[in-house]
């Protein structure tokens, strides 16, 4: 295998270290502005609608916070952000941060009920949107909602939401657009913003289905977020001009903080794609001389089936990183035969934790990638003074997922993790941050699992219902409120399955009302006007009440409907 050597790791991580200098808690936009003064002229966010400088996404983004404190964004405030993996995606990012507003990046695939209720929890100020995406048209929904949105924002349903920004010209007549806002730039204005913000202060709010089911937004500060980005680029070794491919959104922060802000501290760039498409993928590697990809293993599988269709220039790719959901052997050994990296890494996070808290190490086998989800992040210089030893930036262990108390070491148990990464709070639930993050900072993950003597992570399985589709995190309980709500339907119980390609997919349960006959066809079209396509069930089944598998206390026994699937069991 064409594996890196340990001294050209040491290299890489050396000549960051050297750059960095120290650690020093900055802002998200006082970060990247030292990054600009080093490479102004280096590109920063690759795509196909064109290529964007460092010094132009921040001479782009001072313009457009100019907008911002013009239209009355403060800090504090909240931006919400409807966006694809577009061009001028960062631009949006570090404006809003150079005023000191807190981003919430909302996933695009969200319907119209979804968006509201997002923006409601935030207490969304101001929303940047495109018009449209795959899933749903959100000017429609703005007409729905909001009536006359275009001359400002006064919604009963949304009372802080004042103003809707479309992201291009063109789209609606009266519309402000990020292009409107963004004519004019006032240095001291931007200057004065971006002085006033402190790198504790929360950068941004991202939504993820906490251990209860219920959509939580967690707060992510600048120095979180920072520190993790610096430690990802540390431990996976980035040399000078990084490049990193995906087409992961950057509204999760596996794209946002795995790739877009790592790549600052090498002072690479950032090759986004709106749509995944494998054959684009390999083809960009080829064109843009990409060395890193970041997937899901449902984009593993695809990417290494095209790569043996056609003859493709990978000579730039080092590493693949691939993460979310496991991967087995047989397709770690295609990523070394059909894509030959010299590194392979899978890793383990979540939205909490401002992206990757474990991975694993370069030179790791496959084997050892295969079953395990990594060690703590080695954060270099983030990790001094964090208190978290070893120089990594989380530490874990178990506890008895029953009553708290802390396990031996590899014995399994619920994972918690504590560092300089751990979210302190959920927007609006205090209660919710109370039962998952205990007073020294220990964060309950909801995973069950072990940390082996090595430091390695085992995951074991989930401690309640949440399931991933392709990486994508699904609450059973919103899918089943969905299809209860559906006429002739009495019951619904949804959870994941096994699935090549995806991880797991949704299944569903359904007992039909008395003397109704179910139309399976038609409740799923329902359930896919009401939902993210990632959370309609591929299938269902229709069950009589006296089928469900139950406790002594009546509770359905979820995973006897998985079993009866994975048997092939008719029922």
């Amino acid at each position: 295998m064409n594996t890196i050597s340990s001294s050209d790791i040491d290299r890489r991580r050396d000549a960051l270290e050297r750059t960095l200098g120290s650690w020093v808690p900055r802002s998200l936009a006082a970060a990247f502005d030292v990054a600009v003064a080093r490479h102004p002229d280096r590109p920063y966010v690759v795509t196909d609608a064109g290529t964007l400088t460092y010094a132009q996404v921040a001479e782009r983004s001072r313009r457009l916070a100019t907008g911002l404190i013009e239209l009355g964004v403060r800090k504090g405030d909240r931006v919400a952000m409807l966006m694809d993996n577009r061009l001028d995606y960062p631009i949006v990012k570090f404006a809003i941060a150079r005023v000191g507003a807190v981003a919430v990046a909302l996933n695009y695939l969200y319907r119209g009920d979804e968006i509201v209720t997002r923006l409601q929890q935030s207490g969304a100020r101001v929303l940047i949107s495109i018009d449209s995406s795959a899933a749903t048209d959100f000017l429609a929904v703005f007409d729905e909602r909001f009536g006359r949105w275009e001359s400002g924002v006064n919604s009963d349903d949304v009372p802080t939401l004042r103003q809707i920004v479309l992201a291009e010209s063109g789209w609606r007549s009266g519309a402000l657009t990020v292009p409107g806002l963004s004519r004019e730039l006032d240095d001291q204005l931007v200057d004065e913003a971006t002085q006033a913000v402190l790198a504790d202060d929360v950068a941004d709010i991202v939504f993820t289905s906490g251990t209860t089911g219920h959509a939580l937004g967690a707060e992510l500060t600048h120095d979180m977020l920072l520190r993790s980005a610096y430690g990802s680029a540390y431990h996976r070794a980035f040399d000078d001009g990084w490049r990193i491919g995906f087409a992961l959104p950057l509204y999760h922060v596996f794209g946002y903080v795995e790739g877009m802000l790592a790549a600052v501290f090498a002072g690479g760039a950032i090759v986004p794609q709106r749509v995944f498409n494998p054959r684009t993928t390999l083809e960009l590697i080829q064109q843009h001389g990409i060395n890193e990809v970041l997937f899901v293993p449902t984009m593993t599988v695809a990417v290494v089936d095209q790569a043996v269709k056609d003859d493709y220039d990978l000579s730039s790719l080092q590493s693949v990183f691939s993460a979310a959901a496991p991967a087995p052997v047989w397709l770690w050994n295609r990523v070394m035969t059909d894509l030959n990296p010299q590194m392979i890494f899978t890793g383990y996070g979540q939205t909490e934790v401002s992206a990757a808290t474990a991975l694993t190490l370069p030179g790791d086998s496959i084997e050892l990638v295969s079953s395990v989800v990594g060690t703590p992040k080695l954060g270099g210089l983030a990790a001094v003074g964090t208190g978290i030893p070893n120089g990594r930036l989380a530490e874990y262990r178990t506890i008895d997922p029953f009553d708290g108390h802390v396990l031996p070491q590899g014995e399994s148990g619920e994972l918690v993790v504590r560092g300089p990464q751990v979210t302190r709070e959920y927007i609006g639930e205090s209660a919710q941050a109370a039962a998952a993050i205990d007073e020294d900072g220990w964060l309950r993950t909801g995973d069950l699992g072990w940390v082996d003597d090595d430091g390695y992570l085992h995951l074991s399985g989930r401690s309640k219902e949440l399931f991933k589709v392709g990486g994508e995190l699904v609450a059973p309980l919103e899918v089943e409120q969905v299809l209860t709500a559906y006429d002739g339907v009495n019951q619904a119980y949804v959870a994941g399955i096994p699935d090549e390609r995806y991880g797991e997919i949704g299944w569903a349960w359904v007992v039909a009302a008395e003397d109704a006959v179910l139309d399976e066809r038609a409740l799923l079209a329902h359930a896919r006007t009401h939902l993210a396509p990632f959370k309609v069930p591929r299938g269902m089944t229709v069950v009589m009440v006296e089928e469900l598998p139950m406790t002594t206390t009546g509770k359905v026994q979820k995973y006897q409907l998985v079993q009866w699937i994975v048997e092939g069991r008719p029922a």
